[in-house]
């Protein structure tokens, strides 16, 4: 599953972000915040690129628990994911060659 460009309409119980299997980027932020609007080509460039990587965009703000439960300050904050294990995060990333940076410590694990 390739970049996600919308957000998703559920957002999923920690408990499921912690069960999924394999590598899993999750990015944090809101449609109206013009840091995520900027960062969108970048993270998209990368994510494209990647499509073995499932990609899931959450709304986040005031009363949404899984934001807060990876205590998440800034948008877009993007956590890589492998197994339900954090492996690395990104927060307000400008440029592509940030988001694949991250990205490499999923595949490193992935590929173990």
């Amino acid at each position: 599953m390739p970049y996600a460009a919308d957000y998703a309409v559920h957002e999923p119980a920690r408990t499921e972000v912690d069960a999924e299997r394999g590598p899993l980027v999750l990015e944090f932020g809101a449609p109206w915040c013009g840091h995520c609007q900027a960062a969108q080509a970048a993270i998209a460039e990368v994510l494209d690129a990647a499509p073995d990587i499932r990609h899931l965009k959450i709304e986040d703000g005031r009363g949404r628990p899984l934001g807060r439960s990876f205590r998440v300050k800034l948008w877009p904050t993007l956590v890589f994911l492998r197994d339900g294990e954090e492996q690395a995060r990104l927060v307000r990333p400008r440029e592509a060659r940030e988001v694949a940076h991250a990205l490499v410590a999923i595949f490193a694990q992935h590929d173990r």
